[in-house]
């Protein structure tokens, strides 16, 4: 593989998701978790759970995360990674709703000049620091806004073209991200680049369920329990080795993409209204899950842009935009939501994968330990 592709593409975007993790995604948790907590009565403690959630899912914090984890994700050196603080909160701050994307682009560029001086001089501690810092804000100034625009745009053509045309497009976002998932790059950072919420984003955890909880049923024969959960909790890139030998065992999960993406996007409408990055998480951790619970009950900021821009473009009047709110956007989740989250993403992928499986073996398109872990 080229190193270029590994390094800009697999490593620093896999360091870009863990930055969101550790800032926005718990962020949302906590919060969620101390808000639902505070209805059962006052208490001090459950407060501070909400603001330290809070405190979490501020922007230029994000940012700061993100370009941390690309730039530690990159093997730079200390004082490149510390100066890569500033260089983020700015990038994600001017970046605006594409503001993931901004950091990603602008963290490499500065990371890679900063390397170009680091340890070089005598005075490193003060030319590596102003040199990486420097050149990060500079380009976010001149760039940040214009990538972030970009990225805003793709995401909520997506987004849109996927309320239009839900059938259609729940199969593709769900596929086209399931196969993100299983590839070595990081659908979850993606999701968060793009700002996928909404339908999209429920139809995006359809698919990453697919993959992971698809490749944990059909490889059962030969990784039994262990292969269960290290798939289904873990991650199904484990299965790259044996997609490359047999690419033949990836039809069935991408299979159940195709068919749990439309029905999460027409029979339940299914929507990511938690964090953009819970969107590209599927099982793991059940982060994709957590996302969608929290969406319920405490929708992220990108959901309520996301209902501000629909409401701009249908023509409602100002005074009924201004009252779109977290609050406002918040629901009490029945039977059907808790049964629709369940199908997408647990039973109907388990199913459809367990089926595929004992007919593509009887065929002979899988074979005995074909699906095998190492």
């Amino acid at each position: 593989m080229n190193r270029y592709v590994k390094r800009y593409l697999i490593d620093a975007m896999s360091g870009m998701a863990q930055g969101l993790f550790a800032s926005l995604l718990v962020g949302t948790i906590i919060r969620t978790l101390g808000q639902q907590l505070l209805r059962l009565g006052v208490n001090p403690v459950f407060q501070f759970l909400v603001d330290a959630g809070a405190f979490c899912c501020e922007g230029h914090v994000v940012g700061a995360a993100m370009a941390v984890g690309i730039g530690f994700a990159m093997g730079v050196h200390g004082l490149v990674l510390f100066s890569l603080i500033t260089v983020g909160a700015t990038a994600n701050t001017l970046g605006g709703a594409g503001g993931p994307l901004a950091v990603l682009i602008i963290a490499i560029a500065a990371a890679e000049v900063g390397m170009l001086v680091s340890k070089k001089t005598k005075v490193d501690i003060l030319v590596t620091p102003i040199v990486t810092i420097i050149t990060g804000v500079l380009i976010s100034v001149l760039c940040a806004k214009y990538i972030g625009i970009g990225a805003s745009w793709v995401g909520k053509f997506i987004m849109l073209t996927t309320e239009l045309h839900p059938f259609v497009m729940g199969i593709f976002v769900s596929v086209v991200v399931g196969i993100a998932l299983t590839l070595p790059i990081s659908s979850a950072a993606i999701c968060a680049a793009l700002g996928l919420t909404g339908l999209a984003g429920g139809a995006a955890v359809a698919g990453c369920c697919a993959q992971m909880i698809g490749f944990a049923i059909l490889s059962f024969k030969e990784n039994r329990w262990g292969g269960l959960l290290s798939q289904g909790l873990g991650t199904s890139m484990l299965q790259m080795p044996n997609i490359i030998k047999n690419p033949k065992v990836w039809i069935a999960p991408i299979a159940a993409s195709a068919v749990t993406g439309p029905i999460a996007t027409c029979v339940f409408g299914m929507t990511m209204n938690g964090a953009a990055v819970s969107s590209g998480m599927g099982t793991c951790g059940l982060v994709g899950q957590i996302g969608v619970i929290t969406g319920w009950f405490n929708p992220s900021q990108q959901a309520v842009n996301w209902a501000v821009h629909k409401a701009e473009k249908a023509g409602i009047a100002a005074d009924q935009i201004a009252q779109i709110t977290q609050e406002s956007l918040a629901i009490n989740p029945g039977f059907v939501q808790w049964l629709g989250l369940l199908l997408v993403c647990f039973i109907l992928p388990g199913v459809i994968c367990w089926g595929l499986g004992k007919l593509f073996r009887q065929i002979g398109w899988i074979n005995d330990g074909d699906l095998a872990l190492e």
